[in-house]
């Protein structure tokens, strides 16, 4: 393909050079271009004011219009083509800038792409009269324009422009003004609130892009026009990806570069009703950046882009969702969960062995469904310009309460003390019920669970691969998920699919019962896990409210327990039921109104006061700082080391990793004697700084450990699941500071 785009635009390069001496040959035929020297094209001269004043400038504009089909270029042409000019004639003393070029469009033909103009262009350029002019007169301004008008075949074409205006002590305004004023709209402009890097490797450029705060527009399908000719391979597509709120150009040099570019110069083109501010004027931003291959931000950039984001290519990304997800049902938040489920199987031994399928199959369905639920809320939150993450519904002490009821009502009902069949504890309790479509029915929902339960759980592999998710397009981050509900779903859809697996099961008996009774202790420690997250979120005063709503549900199954016989009286009957409904609704009003609740006022102000009397001082003697951009920036201007922990009380992968690695004195006094600064990044409630900061790594959901050496080189990321050695050795690449205590 490479030779072939050569070999045409040398030929079409050829054809041009033919055409502006007057003649081109298209298939044998020769096409003069003698009898009308502006062919399918019309050009005029436009002024902007009717008349000018001595010394001061004013601008004029080339209009040039073009029959349907027909095309003019821009200043670079592209691969084939040449630029507009104008050749001036003026009065003694008059000067005439440069044409301004609104921003082209491109012009594909074949294996080439040129940058031109259809219909109609209108160039402006600003003219500056002499000081010395006397009122009164009247000037000429005339020239000469010169265009290669082309469709399948191309013909020079050219025009004597001329125009006269009066010279007045003021000037006024002209006819033209409005349609000059829009022509200068689309010139290019800077917007100096974005932040514009380039960064060169392997014969390629990328071009990271940095919105200022609160505007997120989408890029998808802009495109930058090069300045000069040689830079850019012109044909190649331009893929966008996102490191977190940066967009990443990737841009193929072109194969006529004698050498690297040291900057790069053009026209940056928001997509069809996208803009560069958040007011909708500014389309066309102008770039000049200089190129530098050693920048730190932009190469790492440029490395996420290449590969899908997070230095993976969508491959690897999936075959690491895939691993995350298996590795999922070993991790303790998914746990209590699975093991109902293998007392399900446990259950099934013996029975048909389609309906054992089925009910693998639909358990596998229900995890795949919930996991395409939730990348559409996370994918769409973040379209709707909301920073969210893997977990992010943990966030919420709402979702938080309503699960630590969830879970308790489950343990009551492995217990025996009550049965609600297809109800609510059915979700995780009841795999095997009396009628056949009940079963399948929890089955599905038992997918379900398992799906919400894993997501404050970070497994190896996971990370880097929903970091990539969430920098994609729409399919790719659903087949990143699809990997991920796949992996967490196979062992035990595969073993539905070898019922016979089943028989070597004990036979069912008491033991199955004992069985059941004693996994719900997991879903009681799930449950008092989420208390002990939602405390964090709102305090003891939500605590309390959240314990009176379990109350109210270890009632109500009480009472189901007590007075749910069939010999009971209608009357009884239907007052149990009632008592016990309103006894589930006062237990969910009051998981949602502790919700409301915030920390108390003396744990606020104890954050507060840490927050402010966090120092270098505290840092180097093990104490952790919270987490802000700006003071991870002053501590590695320092020069120091800088370890940060992105957690959150939900994350019981991250209160593992702190409790058995982190605090543990080995590694507490290899960060003093390295002068290490400790800081947090607490996600437990919604953070966007802490959002974005993920983003940037990468990543978007919990644990992420992140390790700054003190000499500005790049971060090293550490893996989701801690060990002494794992932190101890990435420290060892670190001097010792001397100054340390």
């Amino acid at each position: 393909m490479s030779s072939l785009r050569s070999s045409a635009r040398l030929v079409l390069s050829a054809l041009c050079v033919v055409a502006l001496s007057g003649t081109i040959l298209v298939g044998g035929a020769a096409a003069q271009s003698t009898d009308d020297p502006s062919p399918h094209s019309e050009a005029s001269l436009l002024n902007e004011v009717a008349s000018i004043a001595p010394g001061e400038p004013f601008t004029v504009a080339l209009r040039l219009q073009m029959e349907e089909g027909w095309h003019s270029y821009w200043k670079n042409p592209g691969d084939s083509g040449a630029p507009t000019s104008i050749d001036w004639a003026l009065p003694a003393g008059f000067e005439a800038g440069a044409i301004q070029w609104p921003y082209p469009h491109r012009v594909p033909f074949g294996p080439m792409t040129s940058y031109g103009y259809s219909d109609e262009v209108v160039l402006p350029v600003t003219i500056t009269p002499p000081d010395t002019l006397s009122t009164g007169r009247t000037v000429t301004l005339g020239g000469q324009a010169n265009w290669l008008i082309c469709a399948e075949i191309c013909l020079p074409a050219e025009a004597q422009i001329q125009r006269s205006v009066t010279v007045a002590s003021a000037p006024e305004p002209g006819p033209n003004a409005e349609a000059i004023a829009a022509a200068q709209s689309k010139q290019p402009t800077p917007v100096d609130d974005w932040t514009v890097q380039a960064a060169r490797s392997s014969g390629s450029y990328t071009l990271a892009l940095t919105p200022p705060e609160g505007h997120r527009p989408d890029l998808e399908g802009a495109y930058f026009f090069p300045a000069e000719k040689e830079v850019l391979d012109h044909a190649a597509p331009q893929p966008l990806s996102k490191a977190g709120a940066t967009s990443l150009l990737a841009l193929q040099q072109s194969s006529y570069a004698q050498s690297a570019a040291d900057s790069l110069r053009g026209v940056l083109v928001a997509p069809e009703g996208t803009s560069w501010d958040p007011d909708g004027d500014v389309r066309a931003l102008r770039v000049d950046v200089p190129v530098d291959s050693t920048l730190e931000e932009v190469a790492t950039l440029a490395a996420a882009s290449s590969g899908g984001g997070g230095g993976l290519s969508l491959p690897w990304a999936l075959a690491f969702a895939f691993a995350g997800g298996l590795l999922l049902n070993l991790m303790p938040c998914v746990f209590p969960v699975i093991s109902v489920k293998i007392l399900g199987f446990a259950e099934q031994a013996g029975e048909d062995d389609a309906e054992i399928r089925r009910h693998g199959t639909l358990f596998g369905g229900g995890v795949l469904a919930s996991m395409w639920v939730l990348a559409g809320i996370l994918l769409a939150v973040r379209a709707a310009g909301s920073q969210v993450g893997w977990g992010f519904q943990l966030q919420s002490p709402t979702f938080v309460a309503l699960m630590a009821l969830l879970f308790f009502g489950i343990g009551l009902n492995l217990l025996g003390i009550f049965e609600v069949g297809t109800r609510l504890m059915s979700l995780g309790g009841r795999l095997q019920t009396k009628t056949t479509a009940d079963g399948r029915l929890g089955a599905f929902m038992t997918g379900v669970l398992a799906t919400v339960v894993a997501t404050p759980c970070t497994a190896p592999f996971m990370g880097a691969a929903l970091g990539v998710a969430l920098t994609l397009s729409t399919a790719g981050a659903l087949f990143i998920f699809t990997a991920l509900g796949a992996g967490m779903a196979l062992p035990y859809v595969g073993l539905s699919m070898a019922p016979r697996l089943l028989d070597r099961l004990p036979e069912p008996g008491a033991w199955m019962e004992t069985l059941k009774q004693f996994f719900a202790f997991p879903m009681f420690a799930t449950s008092i896990w989420l208390v002990w997250v939602f405390g964090q979120q709102t305090g003891n005063g939500g605590v309390a409210m959240l314990l009176f709503g379990l109350l109210l549900l270890g009632m109500a199954g009480w009472i189901v327990h007590r007075w749910s016989a069939p010999s009971l009286s209608r009357t009884v009957t239907l007052l149990t039921r009632g008592t016990v409904s309103v006894m589930i609704a006062g237990a969910i009003g009051a998981g949602v109104v502790g919700a409301g609740y915030g920390p108390s006022a003396a744990a606020s102000d104890s954050a507060t006061d840490t927050r402010a009397s966090a120092s270098t001082a505290e840092a180097a003697s093990g104490a952790w700082t919270s987490f802000s951009p700006e003071k991870v920036e002053s501590l590695r201007a320092e020069g120091r080391p800088v370890f940060v922990d992105f957690t959150a009380a939900w994350c019981l992968t991250c209160q593992v990793n702190e409790r058995t690695v982190l605090s543990t004195d080995a590694v507490q006094a290899a960060f003093q004697e390295r002068n290490v600064a400790l800081v947090k990044a607490d996600w437990t409630n919604r953070d966007p700084q802490i959002t974005e900061a993920l983003e940037s790594h990468g990543r978007s959901g919990v644990p992420v450990y992140v390790l700054y050496p003190g000499d500005g080189s790049g971060p090293t990321l550490l893996p989701e699941v801690l060990t002494h050695d794992i932190v101890l050795d990435a420290l060892d690449e670190i001097p010792a500071d001397a100054s340390a205590s």
